[in-house]
């Protein structure tokens, strides 16, 4: 299309670059959108992956161990059939050693070394100790068949190597320069089994108290079988296998017996043997070069272990040969210069001084006291060093491994080849391993000298090794979040090590191929590398390796290797045992379960880790750990159940974090909320330069924690413990709900604390009392609260509490809202039965002669001096009534009887106060809850409406309930019910009978009354101003509303206006200012006169000002009982009115309380 006629002007094209740029924008808008989209996808996963690796969660666990499916004799293959048999035979001998360390690790020591948490027997219930070991013979039986075993199984290793190295039997291969430590080496380890058990056995005194009752009481058994109802002949074995267990295991001589036997056969000399005894010290001299040397070195391992293994074939070789090598024993014994004690298991240390002392006795003869004195002071000197360094030595570990941390956290370089990647990945396992191990070495060491020899640590040694315990499950923490990296290189590292073990193999075995001359020896070595690469060519099996190790004593022969490659070859070996069972040395050398019995130091790290703040996720570390004593708990025997023991220890655990961390953790947050809500008060000084500052909210970010079988949030604790103190405490002191709601909001701006809300019950919120509890005390209730009338409101006569309490409407109506309007009606019949004893009391006063008599008298005065008195009853009078009354006497509280009866009209007017209070209430409910309803003159019905819709019978049901709410609501809001009126009706027509004309009186009564009434409140506000406030009162309206509610019941209101009190009154004060005034006018010199003058001025104002009160609040108590109009003038206008005004509605009716018995006449 030709455009050339088309003339874009500048307008279109500045109205073309505004829609360009907005859509550009918008499409910018929408590619951050959708990046923040992946970003977020990709935080989600890659936080849900992580989960996967931790360590407290630990959904997932990989198992990167290879296991060996072919049988040994298939592994086993070479032309040289001889050959095959002599190393099939140590392969099967070791595998059996192996497999009996591992079954007395998993099964025997820990149900023998918690034995001493049975408790001694002054502890225990009676029988308890016997219960308990009849639990362990099971167990001491399958220890006595595996120590059996071990003892058959070192018979027959010793057997074997001495028909092999026997110089005059028959020659089985050439074993000239060939030495097989690997056999010595599990030998070794099955003997530091044997001595472990002695130790374990030697140090449980618990065990061996209960043996002895246990054997006591089977001895008591078979003196009285028929007692018991056992056969003799059963128990007869019974005791002989007790005997047999005690000899065997209890005696601590598992190891002798198991070096003392005899250990000659006919084929295979032993003892006899100069040629193997030859061999055997020159294995252990072997071993021991491997060993001493890395002894509390950065590069140790399990040395310490093959240490107490090495003595154990010591004293084999001593007992066989009884030959001592003294310098070889004095480099032996002064191993307690590097290591002077050893951890075995628990909290059992080993001492090899005093072990071969005790072993070979020979040797008390070469040792002198002052060489043993030097190991004890040895030992100290170690223990002293050791607390000495133990914070230096923490923070270089700590150092060490946070850089080792990070190292394995990161990501190799790229530049890299993938054979230094996995020679640095190789590296930083093997480094992380030898870690682990030495902060294990140092930290058992330590803390189990300090037990065994009963030294008590500092708290700094306690809080150093503390820090060295995180240090070593961090490690362990960080290997099993990095298990991918491990699984992904782990057989990598291998395979790699393999090629390089293969290289050197295979240049040895061109080495001796080389040499034609094939003798016998030449061809065992060529059978044994050949052996050795079939080995190697495959997965890196512990079955492997051992025969690897195995073969290599006799392939390393001739000089097939040179010293470079024999260096390479057992380096890259040392390392494949290491990767292949990474994990297995990772879970031996972080095991933490050594710390059940060092507990006692946890409560001294948590208050430490409180009082700092520092790094506060350290304690997941810490807790780890002591999660490690679970295992070992679940395999106690002495108890019903383990899941006693773990139960208890899990108990005791969350004591201590509950105690020392937890609860103060809760309490400081707590005050520190409060001290925030009122520092408009004036507290201690809180500038943090001078007092310090603790940041609390670091202990809230913590990850929940994993205790045992359950998490616990801190964030979540604090938060239940803050929500649970703050309603209770408003439950006890409701006045203070606004504290707390502010507390609430400080918690969650400060802390971040979700807080519930605490949802009280409504009549709870803002009420001293409920009307229930009211109703039921109400006797209580109007004798220690005052009314009035003005507020309407109720207020606390005295009260020990900081505030007095206060009830009003909205009190009211709250408790009504709560109870249902039927607690209304309930109320007033309550009332009625008060105001029933009330009467009784009020009826007996006015009966009494000396107050009849007055009052008669008074009449008559009155009437016959009206016109004298102006129609006023005179003030002096009333006066002249209360000192009579008076000198009558005084109660035991200093009252006089006019007091009395005040106090008891006035409790009569409280209750009526109430009465008034509760109508008010019921409206401002009603009011409250009808609002809601749009229309009260027309008022939809629900039930119709879902009858037209054909509705369920369920929601019928509903529509009806809802109607019938809502047309009670319309009923008592549109005619609420007139107590005061039902009240005055019940009561008005036996006040007004015949028989009590003796209350006709009470009219002539009410002058002297105000007076007493006058005076008393005139005495409780001048308490106000007072320091004491005991009896201080401002308002006290319940007397005018019990003397207009008894005029009205009376029907005496115009017999009370007759007398003109009031104006009387108001006539005598105005009569005696007026003179006050002349006297001040006429102007007498005398200072101190005028002074007396003002205050009686004063005097009399407030009195006349009272007075006004009390006709003030006397006129508006007397309208609501219609005080305008005489019972006949009510009767009038009641007959007056249409029958269909005068029903009263159903609840009136329902309200009526039932008419008053006779009135009983006192006497």
């Amino acid at each position: 299309m030709d455009d050339t006629g088309w003339h874009l002007d500048a307008f279109d094209d500045g109205s073309l670059k505004i829609v360009s740029e907005t859509q550009l924008r918008k499409y910018g808008k929408f590619l951050e959108d959708y990046a923040s989209q992946l970003n977020a996808i990709e935080k989600a996963l890659d936080d849900t992956v992580g989960e996967s690796w931790d360590l407290t969660l630990d959904p997932i666990s990989l198992q990167v161990l290879p296991y060996e499916q072919t049988k040994v004799l298939e592994l086993i293959k070479t032309d040289n059939k001889v050959f095959n048999k002599v190393i099939t035979v140590f392969a099967a001998l070791c595998g059996e050693m192996e497999t009996l360390r591992h079954e007395a690790v998993t099964k025997f020591y820990t149900p023998l070394l918690l034995y001493e948490e049975a408790g001694s027997e002054t502890e225990l219930e009676e029988g308890e100790a016997q219960v308990k070991m009849g639990r362990m013979l099971p167990l001491l039986q399958e220890i006595s068949s595996f120590v059996t075993r071990c003892y058959e199984v070192v018979k027959n290793v010793l057997q074997q190597l001495g028909s092999l190295y026997n110089k005059t039997g028959p020659k089985v291969i050439d074993t000239t320069g060939v030495h097989f430590t690997t056999v010595f080496e599990h030998l070794g380890k099955l003997l530091m089994v044997l001595i472990t058990l002695d130790e374990i056995i030697e140090a449980s005194q618990t065990l061996k108290e209960h043996w002895k009752l246990y054997r006591r009481m089977v001895k008591s058994v078979y003196h009285n079988t028929g007692m018991f109802g056992v056969e003799e002949e059963k128990l007869r074995p019974f005791e002989k296998l007790l005997m047999s267990l005690e000899g065997q295991l209890l005696d601590g001589v598992i190891l002798q017996n198991c070096v003392e036997q005899p250990f000659d056969a006919p084929n295979a000399p032993v003892a006899r043997n100069a040629h193997f005894a030859e061999e055997f010290f020159h294995n252990i001299k072997a071993m021991f070069q491997n060993i001493e040397p890395r002894l509390g070195e950065t590069t140790e391992v399990d040395q310490r272990q093959r240490y107490v293994g090495l003595l154990g074939l010591y004293v084999l070789h001593f007992q066989i040969y009884k030959g001592l090598d003294k310098k070889f024993f004095k480099v032996l014994w002064d191993v307690y210069k590097k290591v002077p004690s050893i951890h075995l298991v628990g909290d059992i240390m080993f001492f090899p001084n005093e072990f071969l002392l005790r072993k070979i006795p020979h040797l008390q003869k070469t040792v002198d006291r002052k060489q043993m004195g030097s190991v004890v002071a040895s030992r100290q000197a170690y223990l002293n060093n050791c607390n000495q360094n133990l914070s230096r030595d923490a923070q270089s570990y700590y150092m060490k491994v946070s850089s080792w941390m990070v190292h394995m956290e990161s990501s190799l370089a790229k530049g890299d080849s993938l054979v230094e990647n996995l020679h640095t990945r190789c590296i930083l396992f093997v480094q992380g391993i030898l870690y682990a191990y030495n902060l294990s070495h140092l930290i058992r060491t330590v803390m189990n000298m300090h037990l065994v020899m009963s030294k008590p640590m500092t708290k700094t040694a306690v809080l150093a090794l503390c820090r060295l315990i995180e240090l070593l499950k961090a490690i362990e923490s960080t290997f099993h979040r990095r298990s991918m990296l491990i699984a992904q290189n782990a057989n990598h590292i291998v395979q790699h090590l393999t090629f390089l073990a293969l290289s050197c193999i295979e240049s040895a075995k061109k080495r001796v191929s080389a040499d034609k001359k094939y003798t016998d020896k030449r061809l065992d070595v060529l059978a044994a590398l050949v052996l050795v690469q079939t080995a190697l060519n495959g997965p890196a099996t512990k079955e492997r390796q051992l025969i690897v190790n195995l073969g290599l004593h006799v392939g390393t022969l001739m000089r097939a290797f040179k010293d470079e490659e024999t260096d390479s070859l057992n380096n890259a070996l040392k390392k494949i045992d290491i990767i292949s069972g990474i994990r297995a040395k990772i879970k031996a050398a972080c095991d933490c379960s050594f710390l059940h019995w060092h507990r006692v130091v946890f409560p001294i790290y948590l208050n430490d880790l409180y009082d700092n703040a520092v790094d506060i996720h350290r304690l997941h570390y810490m807790l780890n750990a002591l999660r490690d004593c679970v295992p070992i708990l679940s395999q106690v025997r002495h108890e019903s159940s383990p899941q006693v023991m773990l139960d208890s220890f899990e108990k005791e655990i969350e004591e201590v974090l509950n105690e020392n961390f937890l609860h103060q953790l809760c309490r400081d947050i707590e005050t520190d909320l409060r001290l925030h809500i009122h520092q408009h008060l004036q507290l201690d000084d809180r500038n943090p330069f001078k007092v310090g500052l603790k940041d609390l909210s670091h202990f809230l970010e913590l990850h929940p924690i994993r205790f045992f079988d359950k998490f616990i949030d801190i964030k979540a604790y604090v938060t239940h413990y803050l929500d649970s103190t703050f309603y209770n405490l408003t439950t006890v002191a409701l006045h203070d709900w606004k504290t707390y709601a502010e507390m609430r909001n400080m918690a969650k701006q400060k802390y971040g604390l979700e807080m519930t809300e605490a949802h009280l019950p409504s009549q709870t919120l803002e009420q001293g009392l409920d009307v229930l509890e009211i109703m039921r005390n109400i006797h209580v209730f109007v004798s220690r609260y005052l009314y009035n009338l003005n507020n309407q409101i109720f207020v606390e006569r005295a009260s020990n509490n900081k505030h007095l309490n206060t009830i009003n409407i909205r009190n009211i109506a709250n408790s009504i809202r709560t109870h249902g309007s039927g607690i209304m009606n309930t109320t007033v019949n309550f009332t009625y039965q008060f105001l029933r004893k009330k009467f009784f009391i009020f009826s007996q006063f006015l009966y009494d002669e000396h107050i009849k008599a007055r009052l008669v008298k008074d009449i008559r005065f009155f009437r016959e001096s009206k016109e004298q008195l102006d129609q006023k009853y005179p003030f002096e009078r009333a006066e002249k009534f209360n000192k009579g009354i008076r000198k009558l006497g005084l109660s035991p509280d200093g009252y006089t009887y006019l007091d009395q009866f005040r106090i008891l009209i006035g409790q009569i007017g409280n209750a009526m106060g109430y009465i008034r209070m509760i109508r008010s209430g019921g409206l401002h409910c009603c009011s409250n809850a009808i609002r809601f309803v749009p229309d009260l003159e027309d008022i939809v019905s629900f039930e119709e409406l879902v009858k037209e819709e054909g509705l369920s019978a369920e929601s019928l049901q509903a529509a009806k309930t809802l109607d019938s709410a809502i047309d009670n609501l319309s009923k008592n809001f549109a005619g609420a019910t007139e107590y005061f009126k039902l009240l005055v009706d019940v009561f008005a027509p036996e006040f007004r009978e015949a028989k009590n004309m003796h209350l006709r009186n009470f009219y002539v009564i009410v002058p002297p009354l105000t007076l007493n009434f006058v005076e008393y409140m005139l005495s409780c506000k001048e308490k106000l101003n007072k320091k004491n406030k005991v009896g201080a009162a401002f308002t006290d309206d319940g007397f005018v509303m019990g003397v207009a509610y008894i005029l009205k019941l009376l029907d005496q209101y115009h017999e009370f206006d007759s007398l003109h009190w009031f104006q009387s009154v108001q006539d005598k004060y105005e009569k005696e200012k007026r003179e006050v005034r002349a006297s001040l006018e006429r102007g007498v010199k005398d200072e101190k006169l005028q002074q007396t003058m003002n205050l009686t001025l004063k005097r009399l104002s407030t009195y006349q000002q009272e007075f006004e009160l009390v006709y003030f609040s006397l006129n508006s108590a007397r309208i609501f009982f219609r005080a305008d109009k005489t019972a006949q003038e009510e009767k009038d206008e009641k007959d007056a009115r249409p029958e269909s005004e005068t029903g009263t509605n159903t609840e009136d009716a329902e309200s009526t309380p039932p008419p008053p018995p006779e009135t009983p006449q006192p006497s």
